[in-house]
């Protein structure tokens, strides 16, 4: 597969093995396999319910492209691709948190063949690096009560669990909070263990 160049000026983040970059009106078929999958679908928040269709899916990014278009930095929507060969594993946010829009949250949504790989975490801590270099003190995560999978990650980005709430979009979550200082101990911490 030949690899779409990105334009100059795309809102793009590299890490090791991934591409964060602006979701593209081609990418729906590749986005409806992830959220078209009931797996993925059933623990978004606000809930998006599977995306019926590779039509309706078009239309749902070209909402997320426009909302870019209006979005300010460091907030945004990427895909995930692979840098080696392309392919789109997923998706990633940094958006305000209804109702008041003061929280910034970070959500992950991958394709169930690509769980447990340590994609969240890679692109969590990449969104998190350029978040708190435009300015940001913290981001939060919120996820359903027993979505261990998300808890699982939350943590090992570094985040605490701060409680549990009902205010952002009506339904009860779990919050979780990142914290520069917590992010650079978390990674000191892992690189001390390889070495």
């Amino acid at each position: 597969m030949t690899l779409d160049p990105l334009p100059a000026d795309a809102d793009v983040i590299i890490t090791d093995r991934l591409i964060l970059r602006p979701w593209r009106p081609a990418d729906a078929a590749d986005a409806l396999a992830i959220y078209g999958n009931p797996d993925v679908a059933n623990q978004l928040s606000p809930a998006l319910g599977p995306v019926a269709d590779a039509s309706t899916m078009r239309l749902v990014l070209d909402q997320w492209i426009a909302e870019g278009e209006r979005t300010a930095s460091p907030a945004g929507r990427w895909a995930l691709q692979y840098r080696s060969d392309g392919r789109l594993v997923g998706g990633v946010i940094l958006l305000p948190l209804p109702p008041g829009d003061e929280d910034l949250e970070f959500a992950w949504h991958l394709h169930p063949d690509f769980w447990g790989q340590g994609y969240a975490k890679e692109a969590g801590r990449a969104i998190a690096h350029r978040a708190i270099a435009r300015g940001e003190e913290e981001i939060f995560a919120v996820v359903r009560p027993g979505n261990t999978r998300a808890v699982s990650v939350a943590r090992q980005m570094g985040m605490e669990w701060v409680g549990e709430t009902g205010k952002y979009y009506g339904i009860t979550l779990q919050v979780y909070r990142l914290r520069y200082a917590d992010l650079v101990a978390t990674e000191a911490a892992e690189k001390q263990a390889l070495a």
